[in-house]
């Protein structure tokens, strides 16, 4: 048995989720050898040169950076030898080849932004807002050789709030994520732990967290509306919902949706169809109501209120969704 802040642990990570555990970590004193994240790359309009969340937060603290362009380069792994870690921690990375996860004395584990095994794949906490789940929460988990179903090591949920969308449900998730992953060393370090198996389960049971494309934030209008709603909450801010519009039978156009509220009613209408004062409210149709429109860009457009959308968009009454 080792004592927790003694141990050599090599940090890998990428965006704003990690790099507040690697604050955390370096706050209460853990001794943190070399931080490992991705290499910079040109990005943007101006294509400038882009530094991780992570790298910037290793760098602000005076820690060691590697920035591997392959994970089982001889360079990368021999430098990864000399650091003689042992542990390893892995909070939004790439995959890792097993020369690596296996490396550090007490092996290596992964921060997941669900209560696994649900919610496995890339893109958990919109997925999770999406399907209408009422909790979520952090796993950690030892890594081995499939993604994310290595041995549990321990969770936290936290309840999906009406008001919740991907924007504050990220931030509620990365700090409670944070303080497990300072449990999670402790518990490695005194060796009393038991982990929960998750490689015999029923894959057809569980609900899948894939990567979120473009076509996944197209609504669907002939849903429901608590859906059309759940959906765009679990992409605002970012990457959004969005819909094309249609006026007279032909595309003019698209717009990202940020925030909604659903009216529901039985009056007949068609799908798609816009319900609007044309002043302050602006709505569509779906299946069992109208979803209202409150935060929203045209393309091209700046975001905007509906009301001050309403202001410059004359023929909005003509227009409907598909």
């Amino acid at each position: 048995m080792s004592s927790a802040k003694d141990l050599r642990i090599v940090f890998m990570g990428t965006p704003e989720f990690a790099s507040t555990s690697l604050k955390c970590l370096v706050e209460e004193g853990y001794n943190i050898v070399a931080v490992v994240t991705t290499p910079d790359k040109p990005a943007g309009r101006g294509q400038k040169i882009h530094e991780s969340d992570v790298k910037l937060t290793a760098k602000e603290l005076g820690l060691p950076i590697l920035q591997p362009e392959k994970l089982r380069d001889e360079s990368f792994l021999e430098a990864m030898r000399e650091l003689k870690p042992d542990l390893g921690i892995v909070i939004a990375f790439r995959m890792l080849p097993e020369v690596v996860w296996a490396m550090p004395r007490l092996g290596t584990f992964n921060l997941h932004a669900s209560l696994l095994p649900e919610y496995r794949g890339a893109a958990p906490i919109n997925w999770a807002i999406i399907n209408g789940e009422k909790r979520t929460g952090v796993t950690t988990f030892l890594l081995n050789h499939e993604i994310d179903k290595g041995a549990i090591i321990e969770q936290e949920s936290v309840d999906i709030l009406p008001e919740d969308n991907i924007g504050t449900l990220y931030d509620k998730l990365m700090h409670i994520g944070s303080k497990l992953v300072l449990r999670t060393v402790d518990k490695l370090a005194e060796g009393n732990y038991t982990t929960i198996e998750q490689m015999h389960i029923d894959e057809s049971t569980l609900k899948p967290a894939p990567k979120i494309f473009k076509e996944d934030g197209r609504i669907d209008w002939t849903k429901r509306g608590e859906d059309i709603v759940n959906l765009v909450r679990g992409l605002s801010p970012y990457p959004a919902a969005w819909s094309p519009i249609f006026k007279e039978g032909a595309e003019c156009g698209s717009m990202k949706i940020f925030t909604t509220r659903f009216v529901a009613d039985s009056k007949t209408g068609t799908i798609g169809e816009v319900v609007t004062d044309a002043k302050s409210t602006f709505g569509v149709r779906c299946a069992d109501g109208v979803v209202y429109l409150d935060d929203v860009q045209l393309a091209g457009k700046k975001r905007m209120t509906i009301k001050e959308l309403l202001l410059g968009w004359r023929d909005a009454t003509q227009c409907s969704f598909m």
